[in-house]
C-alpha cells in the first residue's frame, strides 16, 4: 500500500483536494438553504395583502356630504353624510324625530345629496321633507324637475297621481336620474298618451 501511494502520490493528492472541495461546498449549501415552498407562498400572500390594503384605503375614501336637518328633529343642525346614505340616516344622526313630528310626509328612503335641506314638519304642517338647496323638486319656469321632485310635487304634473308618482321615484332610484324627458315613458303606467299630456310640464336637470 505504501509503495502504491508513493507511486501514485499525485493522484492521491488530487483525490483529497476534490474530496475537501466537495465537503466544503456541501456544508456551505446546508447553511444557506433556500426558503421552502411554504415560506415563499407566505411571503407572496403577504405582498398581495399589502397591495390590496393600499388599493382599499384609496378606494374606500368616502365622499363627504353636508346636509342641513331642520324642523321636528331632536338635534337640528348641519350633519356630515356619505354617498349612498338615505334621509333616515341623517334623521337618526340628528337624534331622531321630535314629538309630534309628521313622519307620513317624510321620504325616509330618499338618497341624500350635498347641500340638501331635510325639513321634518310637525303634524298639521305641510313642508317639503327633503330639498336640495341648489335645486329642489322645483318648478323652474313652471316646469317640474322630475329628477328632484318628491311624491307630492310629482302629483302636480298633469296625469300623475300617487301611484305613478311613486313609480317615477322607484324608477329614478333604480336607474339613476332621467337623462331626458322622453325617458319618463319607461316608467310603468306612463304611455305615449300620458306623456303627451305632461310633456310641457316637466323638465330634466
Amino acid at each position: 500500500m505504501k509503495a502504491w501511494l508513493l507511486e501514485n502520490k499525485y493522484y492521491a493528492a488530487a483525490a483529497l483536494i476534490v474530496l475537501a472541495v466537495f465537503v466544503y461546498f456541501s456544508q456551505k449549501d446546508s447553511l444557506t438553504e433556500p426558503p421552502g415552498e411554504n415560506e415563499i407562498l407566505q411571503a407572496q400572500a403577504a405582498d398581495r395583502e399589502n397591495e390590496g390594503l393600499g388599493v382599499k384605503e384609496e378606494n374606500d375614501i368616502p365622499e363627504i356630504i353636508l346636509v342641513d336637518v331642520k324642523g321636528a328633529v331632536k338635534k337640528p343642525g348641519v350633519y356630515k353624510g356619505e354617498k349612498e346614505e338615505r334621509v333616515v340616516d341623517l334623521i337618526q344622526r340628528a337624534g331622531g324625530l321630535a314629538e309630534h313630528a309628521d313622519a307620513s310626509q317624510v321620504n325616509f328612503a330618499q338618497r341624500i345629496e350635498d347641500e340638501m335641506v331635510i325639513v321634518i314638519p310637525l303634524q298639521g304642517e305641510v313642508e317639503p321633507a327633503a330639498v336640495p338647496l341648489a335645486s329642489t323638486g322645483e318648478k323652474g319656469g313652471d316646469k317640474i324637475n322630475i329628477n328632484k321632485a318628491d311624491v307630492a310635487e310629482l302629483q302636480n304634473i298633469p296625469g300623475i297621481g300617487p301611484a305613478k308618482a311613486v313609480a317615477i321615484i322607484d324608477y329614478r332610484e333604480k336607474n339613476g336620474p332621467f337623462k331626458n324627458p322622453e325617458e319618463l315613458k319607461e316608467v310603468s303606467g306612463i304611455g305615449e298618451k300620458t306623456f303627451e299630456k305632461l310633456e310641457g310640464a316637466i323638465t330634466v336637470r
